[in-house]
């Protein structure tokens, strides 16, 4: 019974985080197809397929963590939930949770981790409330961990960003024509999709410094926040673009190099560890074994 449980308790697990993971593709649909679409959806049968050809975490997950998550705001205390909804956004909204649904996640699997110690009787024990906290835990870390590379690519990235931005604007074309130039050149880039949705936020009538602060609160990276105040401020004062741009472009470089040499600065700090405990004691074994061993055998004689 205790294995059965355990069990179901992974294969819960495995499967809500596949679900979870699984991204949704795009694809481009044709006239036709669409047409067909919509005159479909006023039968029962052509609303229950196009229900049906939703993801699995559409379909099932989403609804149960927006249902649950209604328990946990009761539940859990307020602060949690607002000082996960900042840290969600800065991770780039994994799987679209909220932070109600997130916190929902993670009871959720705090309470399939300790299911075989509520269902058996005599078999509650520490081992079993530490796996109960790991459930709270390992979605706070994979959290932490796509915040870090996040803002590492958003870091490694943002030079090459505005030297293209600063080529743009120095070409003759205006701010927001620069922004799509941008967009069209770089794909798959954190910056350049965030920037394309300035230019939606812009296009729907959203005024283009609230879209760019906007942008700024969600990517929360200092350099991000830094070119984003440049370029409002020298829209309000009247200063050239490209002239802020490139200063901005050089500081974002030399602030890259900065990074690098503090890196290398770090690498003796680093490589004393292993020196001092794995490398120099071989080196004295080598060096001084023989010679241990010779004075401990003539000792002996």
């Amino acid at each position: 019974m205790v294995y059965a449980a355990s069990l179901f308790a992974f294969l819960s697990f495995f499967t809500l985080g596949l679900a979870l993971g699984n991204k949704k593709k795009k694809e481009k649909i044709n006239v036709a197809r669409r047409l067909g679409q919509v005159m479909e959806e006023d039968s029962p049968t052509g609303i229950r397929q196009a229900e049906l050809k939703q993801p699995f975490a559409e379909r099932v997950i989403k609804p149960f963590l927006a249902s649950f998550s209604s328990i946990c705001t009761r539940l859990l205390p307020g602060s949690l939930h607002h000082n996960l909804a900042p840290k969600l956004q800065k991770a780039g909204s994994p799987g679209n949770l909220s932070a109600g649904e997130f916190l929902a996640l993670k009871l959720f699997l705090c309470i399939m981790l300790a299911l075989p110690a509520v269902i058996i009787p005599g078999r509650f024990s520490w081992q079993v409330m530490v796996i109960a906290a790991a459930g709270w835990f390992i979605p706070d870390l994979y959290l932490q961990n796509l915040i870090k590379k996040r803002q590492e690519e958003i870091q490694k990235t943002m030079p090459d960003i505005l030297d293209l931005l600063t080529v743009s604007v120095e070409a003759g074309l205006g701010f927001d024509g620069a922004l799509a130039k941008v967009v069209e050149k770089v794909q798959g880039n954190i910056i350049a999709e965030e920037f394309r949705r300035v230019l939606k936020e812009i296009g729907m009538g959203k005024v283009r410094k609230a879209a760019l602060k906007d942008m700024a609160n969600r990517l929360a990276h200092e350099d991000v926040t830094t070119f984003i105040g440049s370029i409002i401020q020298a829209e309000q004062l009247g200063i050239s673009f490209s002239r802020v741009l490139r200063l901005q472009s050089e500081q974002m470089r030399y602030k890259r190099k900065q990074r690098v040499e503090e890196q290398a600065m770090k690498v003796p700090v680093k490589m004393l560890i292993p020196l001092v405990f794995f490398i120099f004691p071989t080196i004295f074994i080598v060096l001084l074994g023989p010679a241990a061993i010779k004075i401990f055998t003539t000792l002996l004689q």
